[in-house]
């Protein structure tokens, strides 16, 4: 039998070891990201409180393309920045969520960056 690792568990490990070293404030909060096989997912995150200030994903009603590919991931990074800045946010910390810079996680970086976000 062959053992093979558990990639989420890995990609766990990584994230929590990432979060040991940054936090969000509500001056700075902190751009979280997930990313399932379908679907991507961001938020803006104040930790002091506990609390989500913005979320954004490709699941949403009025998202109808697949958001499994870097367009939707580009385009959810885009909507995350435009609902931070109507709560006026501009700074942020980016936890790419154990995740390594590339492909769709790189692509909605770009996208909020373009919408206005600061990381």
């Amino acid at each position: 039998m062959v053992n093979r690792p558990d990639s989420n568990k890995a990609r766990a490990k990584r994230h929590a070891r990432v979060r040991g070293k940054i936090s969000g404030t509500a001056d700075c909060p902190r751009l979280n990201v997930f990313r399932s096989l379908k679907n991507i997912y961001a938020q803006l995150i104040d930790d002091e409180k506990g609390v989500t200030l913005v979320s954004a994903s490709s699941v949403e009603k009025d998202f109808e393309e697949y958001g499994g590919n870097k367009t939707a991931a580009h385009k959810v990074g885009e909507l995350i920045a435009k609902r931070a800045a109507e709560k006026n946010i501009t700074d942020v910390v980016f936890d790419r969520g154990g995740y390594i810079y590339h492909g769709r996680v790189q692509e909605l970086a770009e996208g909020a960056r373009e919408g206005g976000l600061k990381f």
